[in-house]
């Protein structure tokens, strides 16, 4: 008897940012049961056959032309979004270059030329069709065409539509007649303009995102588009991750005695004050527990910002303050090498599971306390000391991502240095109202049930072969 042929997908790696999601998540597990072959096409330094999985070294880098059309096509799409939307805000997504040595300069002004000569749908378009033919002249493209046709897989599977990495792979992959998708990573990429690569499927968060692809990208049709959820929040839900109060609390040098609130730290773009705000949040719990609390706060940082400017706060306040260091790996000099690991997964589904709320400033981690029925504290004002002049807080919240919130209540605000003990207080004695507004915003963010995320993308990867 002729035996049947395993379907083979390609899990594209990019970059970093899609090993949580798919290489430590059940995700592989569930598409080897249905009968697939999965291969991860690997470009990060992550050695992903010491945690058994098969994987094929995605090696070369992308053209230095490509870069700089990726760099025009995202300005010339933050232009094309504020004029057909009448809204300034996308302007407040562009990054100023940095203007240090003639090749900057010369790279500048290429780009500059670029976006002037590109400008609408049409001229988006010869920018897309441009990458491509840009790649197809490389050496990436040629390593990923031979990869490609010795494994001839059925699906080739990009896990983050950023990278410039991936059009080489994607476009060969297109070339050679084989369906390609991406996954889009986060719940704020679309109206930042981060869509670099171009596929036959795109997978979603929800019917919110669906709906947001559908606008910025109108040659994308909406049979193209696939509602999963994201697999990102899968870990809150295995049981097996999870550690009793005890020994979470011993490994991490915490007192049993304290309940702690976790302080999430941004990185130095979203938030270069973020020092002087974890100072305020220790003023105000140090003055709780004088009268009678007995609080503790636990500092994750942001796991790419590797500076120093926390460390004159965690000593002031060493009694309260306790650092608990993301388990990431650092595999190079950039931030973007600095690298999840599994370790990390149990290290954050136990600091949600132990800690009483989180407090930072516009991140995500409201979606994450929300699954464990806890609330979030939103930072916004101005602190007195400020490291940037042109950074507000109120420039963060303005971002399109925050309109999708379905009501101000979703979280506490802390709108000012003096509020914040009267608001932690109020939150001590109960907070269901607003964590119930929290998950109607995460239930518009992302399809629930939010655990089975990896099952329903493997139904819609069946459904597209």
């Amino acid at each position: 008897m002729e035996k049947i042929k395993k379907k083979k997908i390609l899990i594209l790696l990019p970059d970093g940012v899609g090993l949580r999601n798919f290489a430590f998540t059940s995700f592989v597990e569930i598409g080897e049961k249905m009968g697939w072959e999965v291969i991860f096409w690997n470009h990060t330094p992550f050695d992903l056959t010491e945690i058994g999985y098969s994987e094929i070294k995605l090696e070369g880098k992308p053209r230095a032309k490509t870069d700089l059309l990726k760099r025009a096509k995202i300005e010339a799409e933050l232009d094309h979004f504020s004029e057909q939307f009448k809204d300034q805000v996308y302007q407040t997504y562009k990054f100023p270059p940095s203007n240090k040595g003639l090749k900057k300069k010369v790279k500048n002004i290429l780009v500059s030329n670029l976006v002037k000569t590109h400008r609408g749908e049409s001229g988006l378009r010869e920018l897309r069709d441009k990458m491509r033919k840009s790649e197809r002249k490389g050496d990436l493209y040629r390593h990923c065409k031979s990869v490609l046709d010795e494994e001839k897989p059925d699906l080739v599977f990009c896990t983050n539509q950023r990278p410039v990495t991936a059009i080489a792979p994607l476009t060969a992959a297109a070339d050679l007649g084989i369906p390609t998708a991406t996954f889009i990573f986060s719940w704020d990429n679309l109206p930042k303009a981060t869509m670099v690569v171009e596929t036959d499927h795109y997978f979603v968060w929800s019917e919110y995102m669906k709906q947001e692809l559908l606008t910025y990208y109108p040659f994308i049709s909406p049979a193209q588009i696939h509602i999963t959820g994201s697999p990102q929040f899968e870990p809150h839900f295995d049981e097996s991750l999870r550690r009793s109060r005890e020994e979470f609390f011993r490994e991490h040098d915490l007192d049993p005695n304290k309940e702690y609130l976790c302080f999430s730290g941004d990185d130095v773009t979203t938030c270069p004050d973020d020092q002087h705000y974890l100072a305020d949040i220790a003023e105000a719990v140090q003055g709780l527990n004088r009268k009678g609390h007995n609080l503790g706060i636990l500092f994750r940082r942001c796991p790419v910002d590797l500076s120093s400017r926390y460390e004159e706060v965690l000593s002031k306040y060493n009694n309260l303050i306790i650092p608990v260091v993301p388990k990431w790996k650092k595999a190079g000099k950039n931030w973007n090498s600095v690298l999840p690991t599994k370790e990390d997964l149990e290290l954050q589904v136990n600091t949600l599971l132990h800690t009483k709320a989180v407090i930072n400033l516009a991140s995500s981690m409201v979606f994450d306390y929300a699954v464990f029925e806890k609330p979030c504290l939103y930072l916004n004002y101005e602190v007195d000391n400020k490291e940037d002049e042109n950074w507000s807080p109120e420039k963060v919240y303005n971002f399109v991502h925050f309109r999708s919130m379905p009501s101000q209540d979703a979280v506490v605000w802390l709108d000012s240095r003096e509020e914040i003990t009267k608001k932690l207080k109020v939150l001590l004695n109960g907070s269901s109202e607003i964590v119930k507004k929290a998950q109607q915003w995460f239930e518009i963010i992302n399809q629930h049930p939010p655990q089975e995320a990896s099952k329903k993308i493997w139904k819609e990867i069946e459904n597209i072969i």
